[in-house]
């Protein structure tokens, strides 16, 4: 049996002294360090507000709100800005720790606790006819039950658990990818990867049809059946700490995630397309800004993405296909996309200055923003006599203060109660089956720069974004 590779955050952490390994440092730990954990924050709390404030349907409280509905979707605008945030930092968290088993338990850590308890507060919170929450009332529970805990919902023909988690699929699946593409190394590709995407979306368009496999071959069951078996494989693979096995169970989730996405998913083919197209770009900003790509052809990859992302919109979002983008029209789209863009790449040219504390104190608690905004939104609105929405400015004014202050204080206490102690039980997992079996490393490659983004990627709520619906 051949020896298994030491992990290589460890190699490298020998071989830059000064510098943080992943999962160890304290936030706020060196100026530097605090600035670049600061714009990703800050994106995460604006992106997130954004989506709160659309699902408030804040635009029928302004003046102006109809014109910027028909040109501006904002949870299109958000939710791509979450998948840019998450596109640039997810694969380096990955890729500084060298393992992949590291990697899965502290996704796993980070996301699965939050989701289980904002569900089960919800259940208790809302009625059975409530819309936002599905998870064990439809007329199948144990499907329910069995594909939103493999958060694959959304591509397997079931209602999502709760209305906002179909995005958790696209993030997910996006694991899934850059876990196969880094055991065979290929992960230093993702330029050439989002243009791709982004190709095939204006190619495909609206020509493929949502849901094919279940249209075509399957029940859901029978997915079910299918997909389950398969996903659990690859996740004792990955999660096993041996070094074929780990190429192998990635390989695997790749593929199902990969065949899902493009086959099965809900949504139309270049919406699908165009959001893997632009997490792929994230990352291709990133690995030009370490030195790991050249420049040039990451900023045309990402200029063909934006353009892509664009002109899709003007194309294909019309006609009655709003209806399933959940948008108004095709420059409700486009520009959307454009926005989330510019907004990503304004932060990006500050990301070494210090933003305000509240902006980063947002980003810090936006993934239970965003799991419990709709929730409580219909928990406390029937007792104030909401919907319908108050007439008045003041009543309208004070509507939105009692949401918005019941949301951030529920937020954060599901932070301190259930995100960091999940963050930090995992890390504790991983050094337990670091010192059980060592994993091994999928790849070598040179790490271009340790700290504060190892930390980010670590509570990135890009793990969560929310779209209109």
């Amino acid at each position: 049996m051949k020896k298994l590779i030491p992990p290589f955050a460890r190699r490298a952490a020998a071989a830059a002294p000064g510098t943080s390994t992943p999962g160890t440092s304290a936030p706020g730990a060196s100026s530097g360090a605090g600035a670049r954990l600061g714009w990703l924050d800050a994106l995460r709390g604006i992106a997130a507000l954004i989506v709160v404030l659309h699902h408030f349907d804040v635009l029928r409280m302004l003046p102006f709100g109809g014109l910027v509905w028909r040109n501006l979707d904002l949870g299109l605008f958000g939710v791509m800005l979450f998948f840019i945030v998450s596109g640039y930092i997810i694969p380096a968290s990955l890729e500084r720790r060298g393992d992949v088993r590291g990697f899965w338990i502290g996704r796993l850590f980070r996301i699965y606790p939050a989701v289980i308890v904002a569900f089960v507060v919800s259940i208790l919170m809302l009625p059975a006819g409530d819309g936002s929450i599905a998870l064990l009332r439809t007329n199948d529970d144990l499907a329910s039950l069995v594909a939103n805990g493999l958060m694959l919902q959304d591509m397997l023909g079931v209602i999502n658990g709760m209305n906002v988690t179909w995005t958790l699929c696209y993030e997910m699946v996006f694991y899934f990818l850059v876990t196969a593409l880094f055991t065979r190394n290929l992960h230093r590709h993702s330029a050439p990867i989002a243009v791709g995407f982004a190709g095939a979306a204006l190619l495909v368009g609206t020509t493929l049809a949502p849901a094919l496999l279940l249209r075509e071959f399957f029940s859901v069951r029978q997915l079910l059946l299918i997909v389950t078996p398969l996903v659990l494989v690859g996740f004792w693979g990955v999660l096993g700490g041996n070094r074929r096995a780990t190429s192998a169970g990635a390989l695997l989730l790749g593929t199902v995630g990969l065949v899902l996405a493009t086959l099965n998913g809900r949504a139309v083919a270049f919406e699908t397309l165009m959001i893997f197209a632009t997490m792929f770009a994230g990352t291709a900003v990133y690995r030009a800004q370490h030195g790991m790509i050249r420049r040039v052809p990451a900023l045309l990859a990402c200029g063909f993405v934006l353009a892509a992302g664009v002109l899709v919109g003007w194309l294909y979002n019309r006609n009655g296909i709003e209806q399933h983008t959940w948008t108004s029209g095709w420059k409700a789209w486009s520009l959307a996309y454009l926005a989330a863009w510019v907004v990503f790449g304004f932060f990006f040219l500050l990301r070494e200055r210090r933003f305000p504390k509240p902006l980063t104190w947002l980003g810090a608690i936006s993934f239970s923003m965003y799991l419990l905004h709709i929730p409580l939104m219909h928990t406390i609105g029937p007792p104030l006599g909401v919907p319908p929405m108050p007439e008045s400015t003041l009543g309208r004014i004070a509507w939105t203060g009692i949401f918005l202050g019941a949301l951030m204080l529920a937020s954060w206490l599901i932070y301190r109660l259930v995100e960091l102690p999940a963050q930090h039980l995992g890390r504790r997992v991983q050094q337990a089956a670091q010192r059980r079996r060592p994993a091994a490393a999928a790849v070598p490659h040179q790490r271009p720069e340790a700290g504060a983004d190892d930390r980010a990627a670590d509570r990135a709520p890009g793990d969560r974004a929310s779209v209109s619906g």
